[in-house]
């Protein structure tokens, strides 16, 4: 007995140390203490627990971007489309100023002091077109096509031994389109 007191306390320890680490329980400050099987338990629940909340929290983060990049591409299209709206009613202001140029084009002198000033009102004429265009705004081309009640509006039927049934024989005002849709019909006159 005397023995094991004469011993160095470090030595003592070491080897029980080592005791537990050769046991499987070699846990720092923990010595020979069982396993809780109701702890192990409660940490599985909490586990799963924190498991499901992620998943959770993942699928409506998710859900949550989906609607942010739907509700974006919605916003971004309504202002395309009011954008189209706004240039559509300003553009119709200024068709009736297109149709006042157009005939005042018509008849232009061809010299004299008639044709600059024909030629400015040309140039203004074009210009507007140009305002339009840049907005997608185009001039229907009616003359000679056939009669379609979508793009057209008959003014007047006639018979014309030139022009088949239903072709159009005049137009009377232009009528225009912004990307396919019509702002203005053509009115025109039809043969019968």
């Amino acid at each position: 007995m005397e023995e094991e007191k004469d011993q160095d306390p470090i030595e003592n320890n070491e080897e029980s140390e080592g005791e537990e680490m050769e046991s499987g329980q070699g846990a720092v400050g923990v010595r020979d203490s069982p396993i809780d099987p109701e702890a192990v338990a409660q940490l599985q629940v909490d586990l799963a627990e924190c498991i499901q909340k992620r998943e959770e929290y993942l699928d409506g983060w998710q859900r949550s971007r989906a609607d942010f990049a739907n509700l974006k591409k919605r916003v971004e299209r309504e202002q395309a489309e009011a954008n189209q709206r706004a240039a559509s009613r300003a553009a119709t202001r200024f068709m009736e100023v297109m149709d006042d140029l157009e005939l005042a084009l018509k008849d232009r002198p061809a010299d004299g002091e008639g044709a600059s000033w024909a030629a400015g009102i040309d140039l203004i004429y074009r210009k507007i077109l140009g305002f339009f265009e840049a907005d997608g705004i185009v001039r229907m081309d009616a003359q000679g096509a056939q009669f379609d009640p979508n793009f057209h509006e008959a003014i007047a039927t006639e018979d014309n031994d030139e022009f088949e049934s239903g072709q159009i024989i005049e137009v009377l005002q232009a009528g225009y389109m912004q990307n396919d849709k019509v702002i203005r019909p053509a009115r025109v006159r039809v043969a019968n």
